[in-house]
Protein backbone atom coordinates (compact mmCIF):
# COMPACT_ATOMS: atom_id res chain seq x y z
CA UNK A 1 0.00 0.00 0.00
CA UNK A 2 2.71 2.21 0.86
CA UNK A 3 4.84 1.08 -2.48
CA UNK A 4 1.45 2.15 -4.21
CA UNK A 5 1.23 5.84 -2.43
CA UNK A 6 4.95 6.65 -3.67
CA UNK A 7 4.16 5.58 -7.36
CA UNK A 8 1.29 7.70 -7.06
CA UNK A 9 3.58 10.88 -5.85
CA UNK A 10 6.24 10.32 -7.87
CA UNK A 11 3.82 10.52 -10.65
CA UNK A 12 2.19 13.89 -9.57
CA UNK A 13 6.09 15.39 -9.62
CA UNK A 14 6.79 14.07 -12.89
CA UNK A 15 3.35 15.29 -14.49
CA UNK A 16 3.76 18.78 -12.54
CA UNK A 17 7.48 19.43 -13.81
CA UNK A 18 6.84 18.26 -17.40
CA UNK A 19 4.35 21.50 -17.51
CA UNK A 20 7.02 23.71 -15.94
CA UNK A 21 7.79 25.01 -19.79
CA UNK A 22 4.18 25.39 -20.95
CA UNK A 23 3.14 27.12 -17.88
CA UNK A 24 5.69 29.37 -18.03
CA UNK A 25 4.59 30.40 -21.59
CA UNK A 26 1.02 31.00 -20.95
CA UNK A 27 1.69 32.57 -17.32
CA UNK A 28 4.78 34.40 -17.33
CA UNK A 29 7.38 35.00 -15.22
CA UNK A 30 7.21 36.93 -11.84
CA UNK A 31 4.81 40.36 -11.57
CA UNK A 32 6.26 43.58 -11.99
CA UNK A 33 5.01 46.94 -10.42
CA UNK A 34 2.95 47.91 -13.49
CA UNK A 35 1.13 44.51 -13.31
CA UNK A 36 0.04 45.46 -9.74
CA UNK A 37 -1.78 48.56 -10.59
CA UNK A 38 -4.92 48.70 -13.03
CA UNK A 39 -4.21 51.82 -15.06
CA UNK A 40 -6.60 53.16 -17.83
CA UNK A 41 -6.16 51.48 -21.36
CA UNK A 42 -3.32 52.77 -23.48
CA UNK A 43 -3.62 55.67 -25.80
CA UNK A 44 -1.23 54.22 -28.08
CA UNK A 45 -3.75 51.93 -29.26
CA UNK A 46 -5.34 52.75 -32.67
CA UNK A 47 -9.42 53.63 -33.30
CA UNK A 48 -11.00 50.79 -34.62
CA UNK A 49 -8.65 48.36 -34.36
CA UNK A 50 -10.80 45.49 -32.82
CA UNK A 51 -11.68 42.34 -34.89
CA UNK A 52 -15.35 43.07 -36.07
CA UNK A 53 -17.90 40.72 -38.06
CA UNK A 54 -17.42 41.92 -41.64
CA UNK A 55 -13.91 43.97 -41.11
CA UNK A 56 -12.16 43.59 -44.75
CA UNK A 57 -8.97 41.47 -44.67
CA UNK A 58 -5.39 43.75 -44.21
CA UNK A 59 -2.99 43.47 -46.26
CA UNK A 60 -0.14 41.43 -46.88
CA UNK A 61 2.63 43.39 -46.64
CA UNK A 62 6.76 42.93 -46.17
CA UNK A 63 9.62 44.51 -45.33
CA UNK A 64 13.42 44.60 -46.55
CA UNK A 65 15.44 44.64 -43.81
CA UNK A 66 18.62 45.41 -45.27
CA UNK A 67 22.16 43.94 -44.97
CA UNK A 68 24.56 44.78 -42.01
CA UNK A 69 25.74 44.31 -38.84
CA UNK A 70 23.14 44.44 -35.73
CA UNK A 71 23.75 43.81 -31.79
CA UNK A 72 21.88 40.84 -31.19
CA UNK A 73 21.61 39.46 -27.59
CA UNK A 74 22.11 40.85 -23.93
CA UNK A 75 24.82 40.86 -21.37
CA UNK A 76 21.99 42.02 -18.62
CA UNK A 77 19.55 38.97 -20.15
CA UNK A 78 19.04 35.62 -19.26
CA UNK A 79 21.89 32.99 -19.50
CA UNK A 80 20.63 32.27 -23.15
CA UNK A 81 20.51 35.69 -24.15
CA UNK A 82 24.43 36.04 -24.15
CA UNK A 83 26.83 37.08 -24.93
CA UNK A 84 25.95 40.31 -26.25
CA UNK A 85 27.57 39.43 -29.95
CA UNK A 86 27.55 41.78 -33.00
CA UNK A 87 26.31 39.82 -36.20
CA UNK A 88 26.00 40.28 -39.83
CA UNK A 89 22.87 39.53 -42.02
CA UNK A 90 22.59 39.54 -45.75
CA UNK A 91 19.20 41.52 -46.69
CA UNK A 92 15.66 39.43 -45.81
CA UNK A 93 12.15 40.37 -46.03
CA UNK A 94 9.87 39.64 -43.65
CA UNK A 95 6.04 39.93 -43.10
CA UNK A 96 4.92 43.28 -41.47
CA UNK A 97 2.02 41.56 -39.90
CA UNK A 98 1.57 38.65 -38.19
CA UNK A 99 -0.37 35.75 -40.61
CA UNK A 100 -3.83 36.34 -40.11
CA UNK A 101 -6.94 34.39 -39.59
CA UNK A 102 -7.76 35.30 -43.14
CA UNK A 103 -4.51 34.65 -44.78
CA UNK A 104 -4.44 31.20 -43.10
CA UNK A 105 -7.73 29.84 -44.11
CA UNK A 106 -6.80 30.76 -47.79
CA UNK A 107 -3.97 28.29 -46.99
CA UNK A 108 -6.56 25.48 -45.87
CA UNK A 109 -9.18 25.53 -48.62
CA UNK A 110 -6.45 25.92 -51.35
CA UNK A 111 -4.20 22.72 -49.80
CA UNK A 112 -6.44 20.93 -47.44
CA UNK A 113 -4.07 21.20 -44.51
CA UNK A 114 -5.65 20.59 -40.74
CA UNK A 115 -7.23 23.73 -39.84
CA UNK A 116 -6.37 25.65 -36.77
CA UNK A 117 -9.19 24.18 -34.76
CA UNK A 118 -9.02 24.76 -30.63
CA UNK A 119 -9.59 21.44 -28.65
CA UNK A 120 -13.26 21.39 -27.20
CA UNK A 121 -12.44 22.96 -23.53
CA UNK A 122 -11.70 26.18 -25.21
CA UNK A 123 -15.02 26.20 -27.60
CA UNK A 124 -16.24 29.42 -25.45
CA UNK A 125 -12.92 31.30 -25.24
CA UNK A 126 -11.91 30.72 -29.56
CA UNK A 127 -14.36 32.77 -30.85
CA UNK A 128 -12.31 35.48 -29.37
CA UNK A 129 -9.53 35.15 -31.80
CA UNK A 130 -11.10 34.09 -34.51
CA UNK A 131 -11.12 37.56 -35.99
CA UNK A 132 -10.29 37.77 -39.92
CA UNK A 133 -6.94 40.16 -39.03
CA UNK A 134 -6.13 38.81 -35.91
CA UNK A 135 -3.10 36.33 -35.68
CA UNK A 136 -3.89 32.56 -36.62
CA UNK A 137 -3.09 30.44 -33.61
CA UNK A 138 -3.13 26.85 -32.74
CA UNK A 139 -0.54 26.00 -35.28
CA UNK A 140 2.16 24.22 -34.53
CA UNK A 141 5.53 24.72 -35.99
CA UNK A 142 5.30 22.49 -38.88
CA UNK A 143 1.81 24.26 -39.17
CA UNK A 144 3.96 27.28 -39.22
CA UNK A 145 6.56 26.30 -42.10
CA UNK A 146 4.16 24.45 -44.34
CA UNK A 147 2.29 27.81 -44.77
CA UNK A 148 5.22 29.24 -45.24
CA UNK A 149 6.20 27.31 -47.62
CA UNK A 150 2.95 27.28 -49.88
CA UNK A 151 3.53 31.06 -50.02
CA UNK A 152 7.20 30.37 -51.55
CA UNK A 153 8.72 31.32 -48.49
CA UNK A 154 9.86 30.30 -44.78
CA UNK A 155 9.86 30.91 -41.41
CA UNK A 156 12.50 33.65 -40.36
CA UNK A 157 15.46 32.35 -38.62
CA UNK A 158 16.07 33.54 -34.68
CA UNK A 159 18.42 35.47 -36.38
CA UNK A 160 16.66 37.61 -39.04
CA UNK A 161 13.65 37.97 -36.29
CA UNK A 162 15.60 39.55 -33.75
CA UNK A 163 16.98 41.61 -36.05
CA UNK A 164 13.93 42.88 -37.89
CA UNK A 165 11.97 43.94 -34.25
CA UNK A 166 15.03 45.52 -32.63
CA UNK A 167 16.92 47.12 -35.22
CA UNK A 168 20.60 47.49 -35.31
CA UNK A 169 21.09 49.50 -32.51
CA UNK A 170 20.87 47.26 -29.17
CA UNK A 171 17.32 48.43 -28.17
CA UNK A 172 15.76 46.43 -25.94
CA UNK A 173 11.90 46.86 -27.21
CA UNK A 174 11.31 47.94 -30.68
CA UNK A 175 10.21 51.25 -29.33
CA UNK A 176 13.79 52.15 -27.67
CA UNK A 177 15.45 51.15 -24.20
CA UNK A 178 12.51 52.62 -22.00
CA UNK A 179 10.26 50.06 -20.94
CA UNK A 180 6.77 51.61 -21.86
CA UNK A 181 3.91 48.89 -20.22
CA UNK A 182 1.32 50.23 -22.35
CA UNK A 183 3.19 49.50 -25.98
CA UNK A 184 2.46 46.27 -26.62
CA UNK A 185 -0.47 43.64 -26.14
CA UNK A 186 0.19 42.10 -22.68
CA UNK A 187 -1.31 41.21 -20.10
CA UNK A 188 0.61 43.27 -17.45
CA UNK A 189 -1.95 46.32 -17.99
CA UNK A 190 -5.60 46.71 -18.97
CA UNK A 191 -4.55 47.89 -22.81
CA UNK A 192 -8.55 47.20 -24.04
CA UNK A 193 -7.69 43.82 -25.05
CA UNK A 194 -9.23 40.22 -23.45
CA UNK A 195 -6.28 38.25 -26.14
CA UNK A 196 -4.99 38.92 -29.58
CA UNK A 197 -5.54 42.55 -31.03
CA UNK A 198 -6.08 43.17 -34.69
CA UNK A 199 -2.55 43.04 -36.16
CA UNK A 200 -0.96 46.40 -36.12
CA UNK A 201 -3.00 47.57 -33.42
CA UNK A 202 -0.40 49.12 -31.49
CA UNK A 203 1.26 51.46 -32.87
CA UNK A 204 4.07 51.99 -30.11
CA UNK A 205 5.08 48.23 -31.16
CA UNK A 206 6.83 49.09 -34.42
CA UNK A 207 10.04 47.94 -34.84
CA UNK A 208 12.88 50.64 -36.64
CA UNK A 209 12.19 48.42 -39.64
CA UNK A 210 8.74 49.18 -39.02
CA UNK A 211 7.52 45.27 -38.29
CA UNK A 212 4.80 45.02 -35.95
CA UNK A 213 3.79 43.23 -33.15
CA UNK A 214 7.43 42.34 -32.28
CA UNK A 215 6.57 42.42 -28.12
CA UNK A 216 3.11 41.72 -27.72
CA UNK A 217 0.28 40.17 -29.59
CA UNK A 218 0.91 36.10 -29.95
CA UNK A 219 4.99 34.54 -29.10
CA UNK A 220 6.24 33.52 -33.16
CA UNK A 221 7.36 30.61 -34.13
CA UNK A 222 10.94 30.84 -35.88
CA UNK A 223 12.70 28.40 -37.78
CA UNK A 224 15.88 27.56 -35.26
CA UNK A 225 16.30 24.36 -33.04
CA UNK A 226 16.93 25.88 -28.86
CA UNK A 227 20.35 25.68 -27.75
CA UNK A 228 20.50 27.35 -24.90
CA UNK A 229 24.55 28.03 -25.81
CA UNK A 230 23.94 29.89 -29.49
CA UNK A 231 24.75 32.35 -28.90
CA UNK A 232 27.65 31.86 -27.93
CA UNK A 233 28.85 29.17 -30.42
CA UNK A 234 26.98 30.78 -33.44
CA UNK A 235 28.84 32.21 -36.33
CA UNK A 236 29.04 35.84 -36.74
CA UNK A 237 27.53 36.16 -40.25
CA UNK A 238 24.34 34.32 -41.48
CA UNK A 239 24.00 31.82 -38.10
CA UNK A 240 21.11 29.47 -38.70
CA UNK A 241 19.83 26.31 -36.77
CA UNK A 242 21.62 24.26 -35.11
CA UNK A 243 21.67 20.99 -36.99
CA UNK A 244 19.00 19.23 -34.19
CA UNK A 245 17.57 19.83 -31.26
CA UNK A 246 13.81 18.90 -29.00
CA UNK A 247 12.47 22.24 -28.72
CA UNK A 248 11.94 24.92 -31.30
CA UNK A 249 12.58 28.41 -30.85
CA UNK A 250 9.64 31.27 -29.86
CA UNK A 251 10.25 34.93 -30.16
CA UNK A 252 8.46 37.99 -28.72
CA UNK A 253 5.47 38.56 -26.31
CA UNK A 254 2.23 37.77 -26.48
CA UNK A 255 -1.43 39.26 -25.10
CA UNK A 256 -0.77 36.37 -21.71
CA UNK A 257 3.13 37.64 -21.65
CA UNK A 258 3.55 38.93 -17.75
CA UNK A 259 6.58 39.33 -15.76
CA UNK A 260 10.06 40.86 -16.00
CA UNK A 261 11.02 38.72 -19.58
CA UNK A 262 9.68 40.50 -22.28
CA UNK A 263 12.68 42.49 -23.66
CA UNK A 264 13.26 41.55 -27.03
CA UNK A 265 16.33 39.58 -26.93
CA UNK A 266 13.95 37.36 -24.83
CA UNK A 267 14.04 33.53 -25.77
CA UNK A 268 11.49 30.72 -25.39
CA UNK A 269 11.13 26.80 -26.69
CA UNK A 270 8.94 24.72 -26.76
CA UNK A 271 8.12 21.08 -28.54
CA UNK A 272 7.76 21.60 -32.24
CA UNK A 273 3.98 19.89 -32.50
CA UNK A 274 3.02 21.78 -29.44
CA UNK A 275 -0.46 24.02 -30.43
CA UNK A 276 -1.44 27.20 -28.23
CA UNK A 277 -4.11 29.99 -28.92
CA UNK A 278 -1.02 32.48 -27.65
CA UNK A 279 1.27 31.38 -30.10
CA UNK A 280 1.60 32.36 -33.90
CA UNK A 281 3.73 33.31 -36.91
CA UNK A 282 5.50 35.16 -40.05
CA UNK A 283 7.31 34.52 -42.72
CA UNK A 284 10.27 35.79 -44.67
CA UNK A 285 12.09 35.08 -47.86
CA UNK A 286 15.94 35.97 -48.47
CA UNK A 287 16.56 38.06 -51.49
CA UNK A 288 17.45 35.03 -53.40
CA UNK A 289 14.78 32.70 -52.91
CA UNK A 290 12.62 35.87 -53.99
CA UNK A 291 14.30 36.37 -57.10
CA UNK A 292 13.19 32.59 -57.79
CA UNK A 293 9.66 32.61 -56.57
CA UNK A 294 8.47 36.03 -57.70
CA UNK A 295 5.91 34.95 -59.13
CA UNK A 296 4.32 32.24 -57.03
CA UNK A 297 4.42 35.05 -54.60
CA UNK A 298 2.66 37.62 -56.87
CA UNK A 299 0.11 34.67 -57.26
CA UNK A 300 -0.70 34.13 -53.81
CA UNK A 301 -0.61 37.53 -52.22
Amino acid sequence: MLESKFKLVFLFVVLACAAMPIVAILRGTTMTPYEKLTPAASTEVESGADAASGEEPIQEEMVTIPSGPFVRGTNDGGFDEQPQRTIFLDAFSIDRYEVTNHQYQQFVAATGHRKPGLPSRYAKSGSKVRGVNQPAVYVSWEDAAEYCRWKGKRLPSEAEWEKAMRGSDGRLWPWGNDEQPHSANWARVQDGHEVSARVGTFATDKSPYGVMDGAGNVIEWVADWYNETYYKDSPEQNPQSPEYGTYRVLRGGGYTTTGLDIRITSRSKMMPNFRDETIGFRCAISKMEAHGSGEKNTARN
